[in-house]
């Protein structure tokens, strides 16, 4: 078990997921974490469901309560919380941060000092610890506190090392990714309805079609593409669906759709350089 105090600053469902997920695999207990949210009606939510974790209105508390210091914000608001926690910041604390477009440079010099930082980007799925998370280091991280991050969303999910260059695309492909699969599954929901189906067959259907096709890529380690060569037979169903499906451009849309919400999360990262 990790014995480093652990505050995650932002008491949503991300945040909410990280703490959940680290007492679930038991790398941290309850007695060593802390959350900070500033809204009351939150805070009173997770004083309620935290298992015993620390909850607290004041960032400030927070950073100078912990060693590593999680920051679930929003990117349009971290340069505030930056400021709010540098007097509490020394080079041995560790700050992690999965808002989106914010470059480790930009929080190191907020920060000032040589204070270790690591830029992650998980998703939505954490909540039910099934996150695909990519995780980098900024100047002054070591391999131990990539190791400490890498623990941290393992306990939500997936992790993996990426360039701090690819972290926009990481943020437009998985980061974003839940929306897509969101809006795959509301379509294919509302056309079993359409064919005749009740909504609650429908949904059971399509939610099972994409768990078990996902699993299948991933058990057999096949390209999609030649595993749709073995559903699409001569003249049958799948074949003309696939015709549709590429008529209307549906590859197409999904390559605009992650090249659009990288492009944004570059975007946001520019405004917080230009404000330095």
């Amino acid at each position: 078990m990790n014995t480093k105090k652990v505050a995650i600053v932002g008491g949503g469902n991300m945040g909410l997921a990280m703490a959940k997920g680290m007492l679930q695999t038991k790398w941290a207990d309850a007695e060593r974490m802390m959350i900070a949210e500033p809204l009351k009606d939150k805070l009173e939510h997770i004083k309620g469901i935290a298992h015993g974790i620390k909850a607290s209105h004041s960032n400030t508390e927070a950073a100078a309560f912990a060693d590593v210091i999680v920051l679930s914000v929003k990117p349009q608001i971290m340069s505030h919380v930056l400021d709010e926690i540098k007097p509490f910041m020394k080079d041995d604390k560790l700050v992690i941060s999965v808002a989106a477009g914010v470059t480790t440079g930009y929080m190191e010099k907020k920060l000032g000092g040589k204070v270790p930082v690591i830029r992650a980007m998980p998703n939505i799925a954490a909540v039910v610890r099934e996150s695909a998370t990519a995780i980098c280091p900024g100047k002054y991280a070591t391999e131990d506190h990539l190791s400490m991050a890498r623990n941290i969303f393992e306990s939500v999910g997936i992790v993996v090392d990426v360039e701090e260059s690819l972290m926009d695309a990481v943020t437009g492909l998985s980061g974003t990714g839940p929306m897509y699969v969101f809006q795959i599954l509301e379509g294919l929901s509302d056309a079993g309805v359409k064919v005749g189906l009740s909504r609650d067959v429908a949904n059971v259907l399509a939610i099972q079609t994409l768990i078990g096709s996902s699993k299948l890529i991933k058990e057999t380690k096949e390209h999609p593409a030649k595993l749709k060569d073995l559903v699409t037979s001569p003249g049958g169903t799948a074949i003309s669906a696939l015709h549709s499906l590429e008529r209307n451009g549906l590859k197409a849309l999904l390559i605009d759709a992650v090249e659009v919400a990288a492009k944004r999360s570059s975007e946001l990262g520019s405004k917080k350089e230009q404000s330095l």
